[in-house]
């Protein structure tokens, strides 16, 4: 057996029942880097408050996308596959990273900008510390390696900082910088041939879709 390369950890919020856009953009990669990392996987409910308008639907959300997680091709038997919250120490060590974190640093990132110009009446102390949190996704489980997008990157660089930050603060090397393992993840269009696949949008076409829905689907796309 050969013997895998490190450890990868990556999280994605509980959107409920995944779509094809989910798929071909993250799931496929999760379950291809099964064999050659070792994988960690994380249901980021927690991260789901910073926008959320009610968590009525949370819990359903959370099972049903583990649920297509698993029938996609995550393996239990290679990755450990989790659900954020049932991990309290993520905030403890958020808190801890957040003393070490400058705000003028999380208000400069774009992802932040951007969400403040979509919906400026909804910019919370979570919605600001956004990054910290995920920094603590990624530093509490040791990651060697994070897959990202391009347009991900600053938020790993982000991740990094804090580690020198942390490490040069208390005197320590406890924290390790997580490397970048740059995925593909393809723009899919929805079926109305115009925008991106989503399901709020409702342009969207889901794995656990019957065969008649999605030939319902399918034959209602813009060509």
């Amino acid at each position: 057996m050969t013997a895998k390369k490190g450890r990868v950890f990556s999280g994605a919020r509980p959107t409920g029942r995944q779509h094809l856009g989910n798929y071909l953009g993250a799931i496929k990669n999760y379950v291809a880097m099964q064999d050659d990392y070792r994988t960690v996987y994380c249901i980021v409910d927690i991260h789901a408050l910073t926008t959320v308008e009610t968590t009525k639907d949370l819990a359903f959300n959370t099972q049903e996308m583990a649920l297509d997680w698993l029938a996609a091709g995550m393996d239990p038997k290679q990755s450990i596959i989790f659900i954020q919250s049932h991990v309290p120490e993520v905030m403890e060590l958020h808190t801890i990273l957040s003393m070490v974190t400058p705000l003028g640093k999380l208000t400069a990132l774009p992802t932040f900008k951007e969400k403040v110009r979509d919906n400026p009446d909804n910019v919370n102390y979570g919605l600001v510390g956004y990054p910290v949190l995920m920094s603590a996704d990624i530093l509490l489980y040791k990651a060697d390696a994070v897959p990202v997008g391009t347009d991900q990157i600053p938020h790993l660089e982000f991740a990094r900082e804090v580690v020198r930050s942390f490490n040069f603060h208390y005197e320590t090397d406890v924290l390790i910088e997580p490397q970048a393992v740059i995925t593909k993840t393809p723009k899919v269009l929805g079926i109305d041939g115009e925008r991106k696949m989503s399901k709020s949008l409702n342009n969207h076409i889901e794995l656990a879709a019957t065969p008649e829905e999605t030939e319902k689907r399918v034959m209602s796309m813009v060509t």
